[in-house]
């Protein structure tokens, strides 16, 4: 579902080469992850049981088909007496004498059994609602239903796209971090190389080398643990992808040169979540229109077509139709009917106060984060304004100490205030860039196919 709203947002001015094949291996990354993602997967199951159970409440518009059939055989019970020998003997008494002949003979009087010997009964009966108000609310609460399991989906997809978008800034703020630890332990091994010189030339003292030393100690420590980042790191990374965990990870993003911010209305009205409420107050405004609606007669008609006999026999005789109707109008139910009318009354409000809240909510997240991209950009244009500056401090210390103006000394410090200088425009910068993806998911700017 694609939403319609302005959001403040940050443009890039001036990037470096390759900038939109780096952003189009990002996007394919999240692809990779929306379609392997097991979460989804379920959530899908989910909307796919929702869609079966619509296509079930349509389905009660079509009339249904059955085949019925009844087989019975008794003896004894309850006998029916049938006097016909007492009604009409006196009549075929009269008529004997009046013709002078035995023409009608006398009958006996009949017992028959109340229940029937060796009976079957089987037809085909086809039956069809015409009037319930019941099977049309149930259908519309199915359709919401169906669209609140799609914003599920949706939702969690949204969630699953910024921790995908911050995992891999923070996999690639890693390996900066590393590339950072690794110049800064070449640049201590370059001054123990020249302070061994210097010791040799007899200009050097040796305390130079020992520090030398426990700089580069310090160096790779920090470069074992920055490397150690960078696995833990793939490692997340390809966990929300559901793919092996060593898995490489390709191309670095390429670094925002320039940053400039264009400003526009938040709004969060289309977020899925906001959706899902609207769909869940429409589910208790049908069940207070269905429960007003119970008195509403509900009719059902019917056609049976089939054949009744004894002893198995089946002719024109046992064969009969039969069309039918079904009226059914409650008349009194204690006023419990009442009750589920005002339970469904307060579930609406209740929906509607928790929309009402949600949506503050979000909306308090969405300006909050667009304050985090705009304190973001301010620290990041920050830190390289004084990555320029220490390294223009870290170069003339150097040439100071080989021209033998600075000391050792002043040296480590330039190099450690550089070194702290590179990791912090690396930080801020994928700081800006996680910013930026917690503000596309608060909102929902990230078109999902």
């Amino acid at each position: 579902m694609r939403t319609r709203f302005l959001i403040i947002c940050v443009l890039a001015t001036s990037l470096c080469s390759h900038s939109a094949s780096a952003q189009s291996i990002l996007d394919d990354y999240i692809a990779v992850g929306l379609k392997n993602n097991l979460t989804i997967a379920e959530k899908n199951l989910s909307l796919d049981k929702a869609m079966v159970n619509l296509d079930i409440a349509r389905s009660m518009y079509l009339p249904t088909v059955s085949f019925d059939a009844v087989y019975s055989t008794a003896n004894g019970g309850r006998m029916i007496e049938l006097p016909v020998g007492d009604l009409l003997n006196p009549v075929y008494q009269t008529l004997n004498q009046l013709t002078q002949s035995q023409a009608f003979p006398l009958i006996n009087n009949e017992r028959i059994n109340f229940l029937p010997r060796n009976y079957y009964d089987a037809r085909i009966r086809a039956g069809m609602p015409i009037i319930n108000t019941d099977i049309k609310h149930n259908k519309h609460m199915n359709e919401q239903a169906v669209q609140m399991r799609e914003h599920e989906v949706e939702i969690y997809q949204r969630e699953l796209v910024r921790d995908i978008k911050i995992a891999y800034y923070n996999y690639w703020s890693a390996e900066d971090g590393v590339k950072v630890y690794q110049n800064a332990l070449d640049l201590a091994k370059e001054g123990k190389r020249v302070n061994e010189k210097l010791l040799e030339a007899g200009s050097g003292l040796p305390a130079y080398v020992v520090r030398a030393d426990a700089e580069i100690a310090q160096g790779e420590a920090k470069l074992v643990e920055a490397e150690q980042q960078v696995a833990n790191a793939r490692y997340y990374f390809n966990m929300l992808l559901n793919r092996d965990a060593e898995e490489p990870i390709q191309q670095q993003p390429t670094k925002v040169q320039n940053l400039t911010q264009q400003r526009g209305e938040l709004q969060v009205e289309g977020r899925e979540e906001l959706e899902a409420l609207s769909n869940q107050i429409n589910v208790q405004e049908t069940m207070v229109k269905m429960n007003k609606q119970v008195f509403v007669p509900k009719l059902n008609a019917f056609v049976d077509v089939g054949s009744q006999a004894e002893n198995m026999r089946f002719n024109r005789e046992s064969q009969y139709v039969m069309i039918g109707a079904q009226l059914t109008v409650p008349i009194f139910e204690g006023g419990r009917n009442k009750l589920k009318i005002r339970e469904s009354q307060v579930a609406v409000a209740e929906a509607q106060q928790q929309r009402l809240r949600v949506q503050q909510q979000l909306e308090t997240s969405a300006r909050v984060a667009n304050n985090e991209v705009t304190s973001t950009i301010r620290n990041y244009q920050n830190a390289k304004k004084q990555l320029e500056a220490a390294g223009t401090y870290q170069r003339l210390i150097q040439r100071g100490f080989n021209e033998g103006v600075n000391t050792y000394i002043e040296t480590i410090d330039a190099r450690s205030q550089y070194t702290n200088a590179q990791l912090a425009e690396n930080l801020a910068l994928y700081k800006w860039m996680i910013a930026v993806a917690k503000l596309e998911r608060e909102t929902a700017s990230y078109t999902l196919d």
